[in-house]
């Protein structure tokens, strides 16, 4: 019954948010815009699927060494998989169902697996502030009004402060995994014993998989990978911003992915509804992109992201013997639970 209200209600907001993204979209001009637009420059940005996978892989396996090797392969097909989940059901289950497919194909611990994915996202955040902050402050943007300019710099400060504080507190747990095991176990004074020891073991893994924090190397590494997939992220709204007309510096896609990034964080599948409103407002409020044009980009955008990722995920999927069925009940089991890792 939790399922089903959880999944009418997700539907709903999907719905809401598109229909408020296409409110007052001329859709014969729309479909027009989208038939101008050269296959070969779609073509081109969609391609970037590939590298861009590629890099996540590879990042991720720096994040995972101080956990065990993972072969590349495992990380990518994993990856693709995660993702492809996320584009079909809500709230980003493929973020907690990637780390348990790899954990159970490489045989390590599902609960260190996991906290790698969210220096991931931490990663992830550093480099879109960083770039953010390269589009607004190092070259700006003269047509931005002085209130508008500000509310993107306060926003980008308090963001990268956020972290900074982030980044500081992984370090902190990847440093005293044995001690963050112990002060958990405390809890054992007001929880069952039983319950109180499977909380600190699950604190302790959690603590050992953030251990990247605390190698210099291995970091490093990690965060020009993220740049790299961010530059390449970036690209593609650019292409795609540019095959349909509207004006766009390179350096202002930073300033639209960043945007983009909020739009995806709304726990639809594949983000549908928060992307596209969330293109729509970067486009014509800071490049003053016609109506039209913002909405057929964002539906063009989307689906170059949503398709291929969707289609090699499900192949993998099948080669590795999971249905969606089976992958919706592991997303919905326990977060954090040590689970088998015998495959």
């Amino acid at each position: 019954m939790g399922h089903t209200i959880r999944t009418v209600a997700v539907l709903f907001l999907a719905i809401a948010l598109l229909a408020w993204f296409m409110r007052g979209a001329n859709f014969s001009q729309v479909w027009l815009r989208m038939l101008a637009v050269s296959p070969r420059d779609l073509a081109l940005a969609a391609s970037l699927f590939v590298p861009m996978m590629f890099v996540r892989a590879v990042r991720w396996r720096c994040l995972l060494r101080p956990v065990g090797p993972v072969r590349v392969g495992t990380a990518l097909r994993t990856t693709v998989i995660g993702f492809a989940v996320s584009n079909v059901l809500p709230a980003r289950a493929g973020e907690v169902l990637r780390p348990y497919l790899l954990a159970r194909m490489e045989r390590l611990s599902v609960t260190s697996t996991f906290a790698t994915v969210v220096v991931e996202r931490v990663l992830d955040l550093v480099a879109v502030l960083a770039l953010l902050g390269l589009s607004v402050w190092s070259v700006g943007d003269p047509g931005l009004s002085s209130d508008l300019l500000r509310t993107v710099e306060v926003s980008a400060t308090l963001a990268g402060a956020g972290a900074v504080l982030l980044l500081v507190f992984m370090w902190v747990l990847a440093s005293y995994p044995e001690r963050i095991g112990a002060l958990v176990l405390l809890t054992q004074r007001v929880l069952p014993h039983a319950l109180a020891q499977g909380l600190s073991r699950t604190a302790r893994l959690f603590s050992e998989g953030l251990a990247v924090s605390r190698m210099p190397g291995a970091l490093s590494e990690a965060v020009l990978w993220s740049f790299a997939l961010w530059v390449m992220i970036a690209t593609q709204s650019w292409m795609v911003t540019s095959a349909f007309g509207i004006e766009m510096p390179f350096t202002g896609s930073f300033l639209l992915q960043a945007l983009l990034v909020v739009g995806i964080a709304v726990p639809t599948p594949g983000g549908v509804g928060g992307f596209h409103e969330a293109y729509r407002i970067g486009a014509t409020t800071f490049f003053r992109a016609p109506g039209d044009a913002a909405v057929g980009a964002a539906l063009v955008l989307h689906a170059i992201t949503f398709i291929p990722t969707t289609l090699v995920g499900a192949f993998f999927m099948v080669r590795s013997g999971l249905s969606l069925r089976r992958l919706r009940g592991l997303a919905e089991s326990t977060p954090g639970e040590e689970l088998s890792v015998v495959p």
